[in-house]
């Protein structure tokens, strides 16, 4: 028997449905925060992540050469496609940009809880807009899509960071621009790592200091209070010069930080400094969304990315953005009961009188699919108790009978069978009395 590839999954219908009803979630909530819907090719030139997206995601690439002798890849996110895309409309866009997509991305990793290969991607971002309250405005709306899944603040946290307290931390130890990297990827793995393991992946970069360095790493990521920042940022270096570019920095956190709280997402929002982020291309605050409790994968996470669309594109443009993931999202919602398990997606069944009455219901099937009710029937002749059963399976919330007798006086039978109720109604009359028994409508 054929199986599915690992980190590959199927959606039955009734999983599709418990997704689907998601998605309109996302999109919806992406609709009230006034981003625009996009997409990109699913394939890719393989340098548009080599050069763009760091070791990390290229490592982890669907890629191979193609028939025409081109190595390309299967897209595993889509920044880069989103910087060139923006980049090449140059000055004729509308900015800020404000666009978002819902597709499926591919990474080559190890499947595990929280994790797949094929998996899909709920992407925002805001380009042309150098404020950092546009980088407030994308984490509220991922906030707002978590709540309008069911999801209360109580449920999750927003770990906040910035790139660059990092890269102040760096300049003042001392270590050169060509070092960051490592470094960071390096602090970025902290949480996941042993200390020996961090160790021997930095000795070949900072030798002896090693050591030293791991020590401040920790006091920086301890801290939770923005006050503590330039203390410790003084306990580093005292000179006046480098204390003004220190607190000029600090300043426009909390400038950042004031953004967020006034946003109403106080509650779940944390300085938590443990949190780097992987991707090469991020410039300044950087956040991940957990479930509360801390444990398993984030459920979302971004940041901001000044220089990626002059990289990809050769236009400066600042930029910031975020993705949300459907694997660790529809996990935990299933976990907390806010799957709704829907019953198969028909509002209207016709039970037939038999195989004389067919054609009759066909057309009134026909009739009512144009006043956008979902009807459907049996193909084969069954008794008014098996069809009626079958309706009851299907979830159908009306029944419309057709038989002989309906046909003869052209008023046909219609139960609700929410309230069991049944009554007889003229042809003229029926579409809009099955909508309004379906829909509310009057």
């Amino acid at each position: 028997m054929y199986q599915t590839l690992p980190g590959f999954r199927e959606f039955p219908p009734e999983r599709f449905r418990e997704r689907n009803r998601v998605f309109r979630i996302l999109r919806s909530t992406a609709d009230l925060f006034g981003f625009e819907e996009f997409d990109g090719p699913i394939l890719e030139p393989l340098d548009l992540y080599v050069d763009k997206s760091g070791a990390e995601v290229v490592d982890q690439l669907f890629w191979f050469e193609d028939r025409g002798g081109r190595k390309v890849a299967l897209r595993p996110e889509m920044t880069p496609t989103l910087a060139r895309m923006v980049g090449a409309a140059g000055n004729s866009i509308r900015k800020p940009v404000r666009w978002f997509t819902l597709n499926e991305q591919y990474r080559f990793e190890r499947p595990q809880k929280g994790r797949q290969r094929a998996f899909t991607q709920f992407n925002l971002d805001i380009l042309g807009e150098p404020s950092l309250g546009a980088d407030a405005e994308v984490i509220a709306c991922f906030v707002a899509a978590l709540e309008r899944c069911g999801l209360t603040q109580d449920d999750f946290r927003v770990r906040m960071s910035d790139r660059r307290i990092w890269t102040r931390f760096l300049e003042l130890m001392g270590i050169g621009e060509d070092k960051h990297p490592d470094c960071l990827s390096a602090i970025d793995k902290m949480e996941r790592t042993s200390a020996e393991k961090l160790t021997e992946r930095l000795e070949p970069v900072l030798g002896e200091s090693t050591s030293d360095f791991l020590g401040r790493v920790d006091e920086l990521r301890s801290i939770r209070d923005e006050d503590e920042l330039l203390p410790f940022f003084q306990s580093l270096s005292s000179r006046q010069e480098e204390n003004e570019k220190s607190v000029e920095l600090i300043e426009s956190w909390k400038n950042f930080r004031s953004a967020v709280d006034a946003l109403g997402l106080g509650a779940c929002t944390v300085l938590d400094l443990g949190i780097v982020r992987g991707l090469a291309y991020y410039t300044g605050p950087v956040f991940e969304i957990f479930e509360a409790s801390g444990k398993g994968r984030a459920l979302a996470g971004g940041g901001r990315y000044d220089h990626l669309v002059e990289k990809v594109a050769g236009v400066s443009m600042e930029a910031t953005g975020g993705a949300l993931g459907d694997v660790t999202l529809l996990d935990l919602l299933d976990s907390r009961g806010l799957l709704t398990n829907t019953i198969a997606g028909t509002d209207c069944f016709l039970a037939i009188g038999g195989e004389e009455s067919r054609p009759r219901a066909l057309q009134l099937t026909q009739m009512l699919r144009q006043y956008g009710i979902s009807t459907s029937y049996l193909f084969k002749s069954a008794g008014f108790g098996k069809q009626f059963k079958e309706a009851n399976r299907s979830g159908a919330k009306v029944v419309v009978s057709v038989g002989e007798r309906e046909i003869e006086t052209d008023e046909y039978t219609v139960k609700d069978l929410g309230s069991g109720e049944q009554v007889s109604v003229p042809l003229a009359e029926l579409g809009d009395h099955v909508r309004s028994l379906i829909y509310g409508e009057s």
